[in-house]
């Protein structure tokens, strides 16, 4: 990792209406709109979705690093994030986020030192540190027969 701290820029353009871009320097731009419950018209991503992958992939990332200094290693791994949009303390907001990630170990792992690396990974997240919605973990590990 390269010393702290790091600067992202990202550019959002738009017009009077329809369908917003998302962009960065190196990366594809990203179609964007409101989701259906705001009226929007649900094939492109929204800053609700977009927020729930934010915090799924810098657990993923985490994850990989944690893994990798801890000596554990996975075959694979699937997570299912969700985020909840609801009024909280007069604003409308995500006021909790659920990430459910499904570890796939090889034959003969330990399942309690996978388990050990995710909630190690939960808890290193920046993304998740950085947000006032709680973030919760509800992990399963599968090991190979």
């Amino acid at each position: 990792m390269k010393p702290l701290p790091h600067l992202y820029e990202v550019r959002l353009s738009d017009g009077p209406g329809g369908y917003a871009t998302v962009s960065a320097g190196g990366v594809p731009s990203l179609r964007m709109a409101p989701p259906v419950e705001f009226d929007g018209p649900g094939d492109a991503w929204s800053p609700e979705q977009l927020l729930v992958a934010a915090v799924e992939s810098c657990f993923l990332f985490t994850l990989r690093a944690v893994a990798a200094a801890s000596k554990v290693e996975y075959a694979s791994i699937d997570i299912l994030g969700e985020g909840m949009l609801d009024r909280k303390d007069g604003a409308v907001r995500i006021t909790e986020v659920v990430l459910r990630p499904v570890l796939s170990l090889p034959a003969g792992s330990d399942s309690g030192a996978a388990m050990r690396v995710l909630e190690k990974s939960a808890k290193l997240c920046f993304v998740s540190a950085s947000l006032s919605a709680p973030v919760r973990l509800e992990p399963r590990v599968l090991i190979s027969e």
